[in-house]
């Protein structure tokens, strides 16, 4: 049994997939699979995959799938590490060292079931833009995701015993839902202060972000009560925006 089951999830990804697999494969630590859950893509996929050099962690699993989180629950499934992560096409691992933190930290603490820490936006050459608009906390609770996802999914390594399968009544925020009920599950939680992941800021249409707002605004009121989540989200307007400005401001630097 592998250690860490690095998931990546992809549909006609030829764009990004390429730095994503090649992030993997240059770990210094290497005691992980690697499961690309490819959802039967119609270009080059699989083509950039197969040409990239050999790397006997890498297993490609290619079918039609009923969309990202579905990809994401055969990902758990075939999944036979301790920890599991979820690294889409277009993000990367921060530096080559950045399994060997994450490793040395469930080493320290073996009674951890949650570790974390934080990420970065890049664009889509790579290139940094800013750190990500939530900062990881130094404790991390279940009550803390009431205020949003405070952890970048990516940057969110779970112990594969307490990771259930991803709600697929959300088509765009079953994530954030996911985060919730392992933080709900887990015995510790462990922060690694230390930049994990570089996120592609894939500049999502505006009526996928509303859709998923309003997913995520359902969700935070199921499990933190409606009046809450009402009070919270006038703060998160104008969070949101600040965010914007300064992603503009890096993208036009």
């Amino acid at each position: 049994m592998p250690l860490f089951s690095i998931i990546t999830i992809c549909f006609n990804a030829q764009a990004t997939i390429s730095p994503t697999v090649a992030s993997v494969a240059a770990q210094s630590f290497t005691d992980y699979e690697h499961l690309i859950i490819d959802g039967a893509s119609r270009d080059n996929t699989l083509a950039i995959i197969d040409q990239m050099p050999a790397n006997p962690r890498r297993v490609v699993h290619s079918e039609r799938d009923r969309g990202i989180y579905d990809a994401m629950n055969k990902g758990l499934n075939k999944a036979t590490g301790r920890f599991v992560i979820f690294l889409n096409a277009g993000d990367k691992f921060h530096d080559a060292n950045t399994l060997q933190l994450i490793a040395d930290a469930a080493a320290v603490n073996p009674e951890a079931q949650i570790l974390y820490g934080q990420t970065n936006l890049v664009d889509s050459e790579g290139r940094y833009l800013c750190p990500r608009h939530l900062t990881a906390p130094a404790n991390l609770t279940f009550g803390d995701f009431a205020r949003g996802m405070l952890v970048c999914h990516q940057a969110f390594v779970v112990d594969r015993a307490i990771a259930p399968q991803y709600d697929l009544r959300y088509r765009l925020s079953a994530d954030y839902e996911w985060c919730i009920r392992c933080l709900k599950a887990s015995r510790r939680n462990v922060l690694i202060d230390q930049v994990l992941i570089d996120y592609l800021a894939d500049g999502a249409t505006t009526a996928n972000r509303r859709r998923s707002l309003m997913e995520r605004f359902r969700i935070m009121a199921h499990y933190y009560g409606l009046l809450p989540t009402v009070g919270r989200h006038l703060g998160f307007i104008g969070r949101f925006f600040r965010h914007q400005h300064r992603l503009k401001q890096s993208r036009n630097q």
